[in-house]
């Protein structure tokens, strides 16, 4: 392919890629500005990413037999085609109820959008550069997804609130549909590859992975142990999950392979992954979380957001020119003693911690993301290929379900942790409070002298500045249950360093020892 037409299937793979990314995110980092245009409270609203996430986080998994089966090509075009269509329907928003309907259907028109921008990257590219270029650029690319929602959004937001976040997503479908469409992909043979079992088998993942992605996103706002409903949700998520695993273990010709699922070399890839996608929550859920927690905006994030953006750039390009092949697991190292570091610096934060005080931090943990994921996803391919073709569905499973089930679990753990430690310290703090303390007493006069040349009721005064520091107080809770969540990420990141090293140690001793085959006597 000439160099200018495979510069197009590039392009073609980065706007499909922020077409995905930007969908998905433009709503989640604008939640408390959509409350107002859709007349929601905080826990409403947050219905907008369960509805979203619901069929997005399983929907792929089918779609890779639907490609094989029905044509590369009618699937991309089709694909394309509904993804503009769905968009289109937000011009009709004018409620959360409609939101949300809207929001849903979105979710299950983005699934195949992320599977043509790897297909998209991989085209104009030989076989050698596929795992070395390709896969690399595209999950730097989606990547970029997060940071750059944050930073177009409040200039979307003041062109029309919740119509200009809808009306740049209509935009950018609408160029990726004329991409789609002139450049067409290279069509595998098909083959029929599906059984009705496995429209079945799905059906039960879908119910399990969606209500499970719900529960996960709901379950923080609404409090765990608070809303039955929770528990009901969960309880029928894992009871589909259970029937899928009873019917694939009975078929000849399974959906998914479930003992090579749960074989260990597969089990401890799973583990890796998931554990670290718990450890990338510190950007999303952590680091612009504690800023909005202490009253900034995404404008006042910009240039956090931009150094962001170039340093996910910055390391796609370094492992693409520096990790060659063996040299995998020492770039997981690295993301993962970014991920220490980063995390570690941002743990001291306080109330006068501004973005620009994380740039280094926040720069390291964006490396440290698009470092890491490559050489898993590589080692998990390689590990499907060699059982067959078939088995690259059971690696999508993997990588999918740490990827983005992993990552609403991440956040919901992250979230929650944050809210507990909040509690405590909030108490702690109200406990050393005594109004008999003279330096609280004079804290409670000087917070209510603001309001002396307007209110003068003694009573009100006082209770004016009592209403005052204990604002202060949460603000104060707030930091420190923050900081004790850098801290927890920076130890896990050092376990999970110390244990991947522990493990290659074993492997080299391992191999030391072990003797050697003797030849064949003839």
């Amino acid at each position: 392919m000439p160099w200018s037409r495979a510069a197009l299937y590039m392009l073609a793979s980065l706007l499909l890629s922020l077409t995905q990314g930007l969908g998905m995110n433009l709503a989640a980092a604008n939640l408390p500005q959509l409350q107002g245009p859709l007349g929601a409270t905080t826990n409403e609203v947050t219905w907008l990413i369960a509805a979203y996430m619901a069929p997005n986080v399983s929907l792929s998994l089918i779609l890779v037999k639907v490609r094989a089966q029905y044509g590369l090509r009618n699937f991309a075009e089709l694909s394309i085609l509904l993804f503009v269509l769905v968009m289109l329907l937000h011009i009709f928003v004018r409620d959360l109820q409609s939101a949300l309907i809207v929001r849903f259907f979105s979710g299950i028109a983005a699934a195949p959008i992320s599977t043509l921008a790897f297909l998209y990257m991989l085209e104009p590219l030989p076989p050698a550069k596929k795992l070395s270029i390709g896969q690399p650029l595209v999950l730097t690319n989606i990547a970029l997804g997060a940071p750059l929602a944050r930073l177009i959004s409040p200039d979307l937001l003041m062109m029309g609130d919740w119509h200009g976040l809808y009306l740049f997503e209509i935009a950018l479908a609408m160029m990726a549909f004329a991409a789609v469409y002139l450049l067409p992909l290279t069509p595998p043979p098909r083959a029929k590859v599906i059984h009705w079992l496995d429209v079945v088998s799905y059906l039960f993942i879908a119910v399990g992975f969606g209500l499970i992605a719900m529960v996960f996103t709901l379950g923080r706002v609404y409090w765990w142990f608070e809303a039955p409903w929770l528990g009901i949700m969960l309880a029928v998520g894992l009871a589909s999950l259970t029937c899928t695993i009873v019917i694939e273990l009975n078929r000849e010709n399974p959906f998914l392979d479930i003992r090579w699922l749960t074989s260990k070399e597969i089990l401890h890839l799973a583990g890796t992954l998931l554990i670290f996608r718990l450890l990338m929550s510190e950007q999303t859920a952590g680091a612009f979380a504690f800023f909005q927690a202490i009253g900034l905006q995404n404008d006042q994030m910009t240039i956090l957001s931009l150094v962001v953006i170039g340093a996910s750039i910055a390391g796609g390009l370094s492992y693409i020119l520096f990790v060659k092949p063996g040299r995998e697991n020492a770039a997981q190292m690295i993301a993962l003693g970014l991920l220490m570091v980063g995390a570690l610096m941002d743990s001291n934060a306080t109330n006068l911690t501004r973005p620009e005080q994380m740039y280094v931090s926040q720069a390291l943990i964006a490396m440290a993301g698009v470092l890491f994921l490559p050489p898993a996803m590589a080692t998990g391919l390689a590990l499907a290929l060699k059982r067959g073709p078939t088995f690259i569905l059971n690696f999508i499973v993997v990588f999918l379900t740490t990827q983005s089930l992993g990552g609403v679990i991440g956040s919901a753990l992250v979230g929650t942790f944050i809210t507990w430690r909040a509690r405590f310290h909030l108490q702690d703090m109200a406990d050393h409070l005594a109004s008999t303390d003279p330096l609280v007493t004079q804290r409670l006069a000087q917070l209510a002298g603001a309001y002396g040349r307007v209110l003068t009721d003694r009573s009100l005064l006082n209770a004016e500045g009592v209403a005052l520091l204990g604002q202060q107080v949460t603000r104060e809770a707030t930091v420190l249950a923050y900081n004790d969540a850098f801290l927890a990420i920076a130890l896990l990141a050092a376990f999970a360093l110390a244990a991947m090293i522990l493990h290659l140690a074993l492997r080299a001793i391992r191999k030391s020892t072990s003797p050697e085959p003797q030849p064949a006597v003839s």
